[in-house]
């Protein structure tokens, strides 16, 4: 008999008072309209998640605090009335086998993050909507925003967001449907076609796109890489969040970001501007409602190519473009400085608060990015940041071999699979070889008793006793085929064997070879 573990648990919180909001913050409305961009909009209603913003880290790529990945889908929106039922993410029974867990499992934070994922992507179409059902050989579209009276709008034409699978390789892919844009020449199509051969880790790919009837009118549809429970650079970190009880009473929510997760964005969205002018192309915009943060601050540029084909009959200068692009970005890192869509309408006021709680290295980039000499590259700015570079270059490759480390915990996992698929097939089968109790006699006896020695021990009053650590001990045993030997009882105690691993793993692999003959 085994005695039952005790089950210990303890929790830690912690929390940290926010920021008080910058002069700059409270002199302007972060809600207002901004007029220099011409595809952003107003009233941006998607949800975002109480995530009380982002701490000051020293790595970008650590989960902030209170981090909520199930509600970080830029494209959902949570007031939209078909939730599904969350999944029990703790699969694991306790106690926890804190002996063996760092090897076996990885960490709980990782994987419910993709469990959630998951869960996203296979969200169930909601009903009477009036989709199609098929769409240029995608299916069970999802809507990702609202549907009616709160329609966005993309530029000049309203622009719509679904999630949908693919028939071909079963793929689920972003589609950006334009309502109403009639394509005046098949050449408007050539950009997309450049687009969905660049490939980058800061940019959401393009995938295809297309013109459909489908919807009862002409629309655009462009096909992008999917990334659920993701959220834009707006609903992460500008748009204002409602107050939360702390210490007692409610308080406001600090919109500030770190001047270490600032870099990183920096970095990252300079790297995608620089591949996107290499291959000859202009990114045209480049907007916190369109930029993506996915997984542990990585941020991808979003909307790619719709511009090229929405702007075709309105040729411009390519250098010219990336010049804009420069100034755009200049633009979007103001922004995530102040907290305010609306921090270039007063872009003195905006420096000043920028040099009072950021670094003068981060103002100078602002300064060039914003300034119109006669010609900038991107390769200036990399000039500028060259120092900052090694140390994200030094932060990423700490997160792969985290990620790494991680993986490494699961690669054990299929050899005690394979063990206990032997199990499966070869406990309680009936009428094998016409003997039925096949199961029962010789070596397969053995292996019944040796699976209620794993799986079914009591305790002194009768009470199962679950132990993984038990579990994953018997089972890496096994599999090695020590020399330790161990007592196997009946389940009516009138039989009692003593056998050594290694002649169980024997009779395992025994009659497991009858089976596969057979």
């Amino acid at each position: 008999m085994r005695p039952s573990p005790s089950d210990s648990s303890s929790e830690q919180s912690s929390s940290q008072p926010p920021e008080q909001q910058s002069e700059f913050e409270s002199a302007l409305d972060p809600d207002q309209y901004d007029p220099y961009n011409p595809y952003s909009y107003a009233g941006h209603s998607a949800e975002t998640s109480d995530d009380g913003g982002h701490a000051p880290s020293m790595n970008p790529y650590e989960l902030p605090p209170g981090y909520d990945a199930a509600t970080l889908d830029p494209f959902y929106n949570p007031s939209m009335g078909y939730h599904t039922q969350s999944l029990n993410f703790h699969l694991y029974t306790n106690p926890r086998p804190e002996a063996l867990s760092h090897r076996y499992f990885i960490s709980d934070e990782i994987r419910e993050e993709l469990q959630r994922r998951s869960e996203t992507i296979r969200t169930a179409p909601p009903n009477g909507l009036g989709l199609p059902e098929e769409l240029q050989g995608y299916h069970s579209l999802v809507p990702l925003e609202p549907i009616g009276a709160e329609r966005r709008k993309f530029g000049n034409w309203y622009s719509t967001l679904y999630r949908a699978t693919n028939s071909s390789d079963g793929v689920t892919y972003v589609l950006r449907r334009v309502e109403n844009f009639r394509l005046m020449q098949q050449a408007a199509f050539s950009s997309i076609e450049t687009w969905s051969r660049l490939r980058h880790p800061n940019i959401i790919s393009v995938h295809e796109a297309f013109t459909t009837r489908a919807f009862n009118d002409s629309s655009l549809v462009v096909v992008y890489e999917d990334h659920p429970d993701a959220q834009t650079i707006h609903e992460a970190h500008i748009k204002v969040k409602p107050p939360q009880f702390q210490h007692g009473r409610l308080q406001a929510q600090s919109n500030r970001v770190s001047e270490r997760t600032i870099w990183s964005y920096i970095i990252q969205i300079a790297n995608a501007l620089k591949a996107t002018h290499d291959a000859g192309l202009a990114v045209r915009l480049i907007d916190a409602t369109k930029i993506l943060v996915t997984g542990k601050n990585r941020v991808r540029l979003g909307s790619c190519g719709v511009v090229d084909v929405l702007m075709y009959d309105m040729p411009a200068d390519l250098t010219q473009m990336q010049q804009d692009d420069l100034t755009m970005f200049g633009a979007l890192i103001m922004q995530l400085c102040t907290g305010s869509m609306s921090s270039m309408h007063n872009v003195q006021k905006a420096l000043e608060s920028i040099g009072r709680n950021y670094s003068a290295d981060l103002k100078s980039v602002v300064l060039f990015l914003l300034s119109k000499p006669a010609h900038r590259t991107i390769g200036q700015l990399f000039d500028m940041i060259g120092s900052r570079l090694l140390t994200e270059l030094d932060e990423t490759q700490n997160a792969v071999d985290r990620l790494e480390g991680e993986l490494m915990t699961e690669l054990e996992n299929a050899r005690l699979v394979r063990l206990l698929c032997k199990f499966g097939f070869i406990n309680e089968r009936p009428e094998h070889n016409h003997e039925t109790r096949w199961s029962e006699t010789g070596d397969r006896y053995i292996v019944k008793l040796f699976r209620d020695y794993v799986f079914h021990q009591v305790d002194e009053i009768g009470r199962p006793v679950v132990d993984m650590t038990h579990v994953l001990a018997c089972l890496n045993k096994l599999d090695a085929g020590t020399d330790e030997r161990i007592m196997l009882v009946s389940r009516d105690e009138q039989s009692c064997l003593v056998v050594s691993y290694r002649e169980i793993k024997a009779c395992v692999e025994s009659a497991f070879t009858e089976l596969v003959r057979a």
